[in-house]
């Protein structure tokens, strides 16, 4: 098991996110799936000068990205744009796709229980014979109640694993099982050796240690499942605006010469959080890092 780290959360040139990782421990990355905005040679350079992997990619699924959708043309664009990930993640010699099916964000059906799942079923098996055939593990992650309606517990993605093909596994996230499973523990075994990404934030969203989470306890679970993939920090840190604020580093105030996109700014605020100081950021890397590296052995 290895420490890895998604980099949706903030924005920033991709060669400094690189460095940060490098600098506190991390193993490898788990890049935002936006393959457009990405050279993927100059990234590969990167890493191989940092020492550092491709873990993989999250899928984005914000604006008109969305596989359960009743157009049909909002269906097809989003396989597309889930394929083109994936062809993105292979030229990074990466190893997995998560892939969120529906819009964060998105709690209204567009129609109904058999169409949608009828809908998801057939995109998710063009996307599962593009990464058969490049050799990337694709693995479904269920969401919250707040964020998705249709897939948010772990029997749920096994049933589309089931309908769709047996390399197809599934992504668990310790913040949504914690909202969603009744034991996570239980959804950890019940995923078993499907379980193809593990995504680590506390029970409140910050980073591990900063919860109630048990981390030695989870960890122990994976190996008793013989998870080999990477803890990958996903770590949304809440914002406090009152007095009882315990971070007032936290919140940047000098928007000068911050290159933030419109739709990602937006998708971090509506998790919750807000354009973070970079002091605020390192020391959130940091942490996580210092709190896990020493349940597992840290080998890619």
């Amino acid at each position: 098991m290895h420490l890895s780290m998604h980099n949706w959360m903030r924005s920033e040139p991709i060669e400094t996110t690189i460095a940060r990782l490098a600098k506190y421990g991390y193993k490898s990355i788990e890049i935002s799936g936006e393959p457009t905005i990405y050279d993927s040679k100059h990234v590969r350079g990167l890493l191989d000068h940092y020492k550092l992997n491709c873990w993989g990619a999250v899928t984005l699924m914000i604006d008109r990205r969305n596989m359960q959708s009743s157009d049909e043309a909002k269906r097809a664009a989003s396989v597309q744009y889930v394929k083109d990930v994936i062809t993105f993640v292979h030229e990074l010699d990466g190893q997995i796709v998560t892939l969120v099916p529906g819009t964060v964000g998105k709690i209204v059906p567009d129609s109904t229980p058999e169409n949608e799942w009828k809908w998801l079923v057939e995109g998710t098996k063009e996307i599962y014979e593009h990464s058969e055939k490049l050799g990337i593990r694709v693995g479904v992650e269920p969401l919250n109640r707040f964020e998705s309606y249709l897939i948010t517990r772990a029997e749920q993605a096994l049933a589309l694993c089931d309908a769709v093909g047996p390399n197809l596994g599934v992504t668990l996230d310790a913040f949504h099982i914690n909202i969603e499973e009744s034991n996570l523990f239980d959804a950890i075994r019940l995923v078993g050796d499907k379980l193809v990404d593990f995504h680590v934030a506390d029970n409140n969203r910050m980073p591990a240690g900063y919860g109630d989470y048990n981390w030695a306890q989870v960890v122990e679970v994976l190996n008793s499942i013989n998870y080999k993939g990477a803890l990958t920090a996903e770590f949304v840190a809440p914002v406090d605006r009152t007095p009882a604020n315990k971070y007032p580093n936290a919140l940047e105030t000098n928007f000068e010469g911050l290159d933030i996109d419109p739709e990602q700014l937006k998708f971090i605020i509506d998790h919750g959080s807000s354009v973070l100081t970079e002091e605020f950021y390192n020391w959130l890397v940091q942490v996580n890092s210092e709190h896990l590296l020493p349940l597992i052995d840290n080998k890619f």
